[in-house]
Formats: structure tokens, sequence, C-alpha cells
């Protein structure tokens, strides 16, 4: 290096120009009247939904439709309605229940509205604490000992 280089400023990294993009029409006129290159584009979709018009996406998604499996069935409102009854014939709420059965007070409130797909595990629970039948024939049915 000579003595003179000494005092020039070193630039590690310079940025390039960036593209600046214009949306609007004034923006567009302000750069024409700077003598500024100007490009537009204009979208072959924009302000349509013609995107997969002319391919097979919605046949594809009707194939898909037509071989959807069946969701699980949900509780049944009479089991629900045996969980409540039971529940308020040994005084408890729901948060009382819950706590009883180490679940939430809002699972309880979901199996008693019919809401939930049914937990083999949170039913045996259910059955132990309130003493009732919640599984096959005769729900709400006090268990024989």
């Amino acid at each position: 290096m000579s003595e003179g280089d000494w005092d020039k400023p070193v630039v590690i990294r310079k940025r390039g120009e960036t593209v600046k993009v214009a949306k609007g029409a004034s923006a567009i006129n302000q750069a024409r009247r700077a003598n500024a290159v100007v490009e537009t584009e204009r979208k072959t979709t924009g302000g349509t939904n013609k995107m997969h018009t002319n391919t097979d996406h919605q046949r594809i998604a009707k194939l898909d439709r037509e071989n959807d499996v069946a969701p699980p069935p949900k509780i049944s409102l009479s089991v629900g309605k045996a969980i409540q009854q039971a529940r308020q014939a040994k005084g408890l709420n729901q948060k009382d229940l819950g706590v009883k059965i180490n679940e939430k007070a809002n699972i309880i409130n979901d199996y008693e509205m019919g809401r939930t797909i049914p937990s083999q595990q949170v039913l045996t629970k259910l059955e132990r604490v309130l003493g009732i039948k919640l599984r096959g024939k005769n729900i709400g049915e006090p268990f024989a000992k």
C-alpha cells in the first residue's frame, strides 16, 4: 500500500441500487416526469379468481370430497343427560367432578352437551365416580354390585 491509500475511506460493502415499485398512478407519473425508466406490468389474474380455472384442481378437490372418511361420532345426548343427572344427584358441579376425575371442567361440559368425541378413559373415570353405566345398554342405570 502506498502512503496515499491511508486517507481514502474503505468501503466494505456497497449496496446496489434497489428497484422501486410504485403502485399508484401518481407515483408512476412523477417518475416519468423525472425521466426515470418506468416499466409497467399488468397481472394476468389481478383482481379475479381465475387462478385455478384451467387446472385440474377443482376436479381433484371434488374427488377428495367424495372419498372423505366420516368423522367419528360424537357422544350422544342421552349419555350427556345421564352424566348431568348423576352429577346433580351427587351434589357436584362440573368443576368438582372434573377435579375428581382429573379433567378440566370444560371437558365435563363438552360431554354433557354432546360436543365431543368420547374417550374411553374419561368415560371409565366418569362411570367410576358417578356409579352409573355410560356405555352399552342401560345407559344411566347404576352399576349392579
